[in-house]
């Protein structure tokens, strides 16, 4: 969705207007506030004034990052097939709270968790070519510790597949 905003003078209506589009991308899909600080920065806005839209939108429920850091969380998991470290990651470089990714990640089932991982790691065996054993199980580890899952719960997994 292509929104173009305009810069802000010291007009009430103005501010209604950029404050209206700022809450029809919030509504759009579900942001932080880093993505609509960002997103008022590129209006070229000035940053009291971003602040002040922000608190607004947060205060009126456009803007949630307790509940962005889940639909993130559920989103990354189940589609992307992520683990809870580069999600804990990506929601760090957003400025989630620690206590918000934590609760989102903490709504992941930790069976599905697992199966997601062993699913993946079946679907990248099958891709492999490589013949050495011991070069094939080093290349699942790499693959699985960089979609973000935890080394511990790796090992156990490809220890159980092979």
């Amino acid at each position: 969705m292509n929104m173009s905003f305009s810069s802000v003078s010291n007009n009430k209506s103005d501010f209604r207007e950029i404050k209206q589009k700022a809450a029809r991308f919030c509504a759009y899909q579900e942001r932080c506030i880093s993505d609509v600080k960002r997103k008022l920065s590129s209006m070229q806005i000035m940053e009291e004034e971003a602040n002040t839209i922000i608190d607004e939108l947060t205060n009126e429920g456009f803007i949630n990052e307790e509940r962005f850091a889940k639909i993130f969380t559920s989103g990354r998991f189940r589609l992307k097939g992520w683990g809870k470290i580069k999600i804990y990651k990506a929601l760090q470089a957003k400025g989630i709270q620690n206590t918000d990714i934590r609760k989102a990640l903490d709504e992941i089932d930790e069976t599905e968790y697992t199966q997601t991982l062993k699913t993946i790691l079946k679907k990248k065996e099958r891709e492999l070519t490589e013949d050495d054993f011991a070069k094939r199980k080093q290349k699942l580890v790499n693959f699985a510790l960089g979609r973000g899952f935890e080394s511990s719960l790796v090992w156990d997994v490809i220890e159980d597949m092979m």
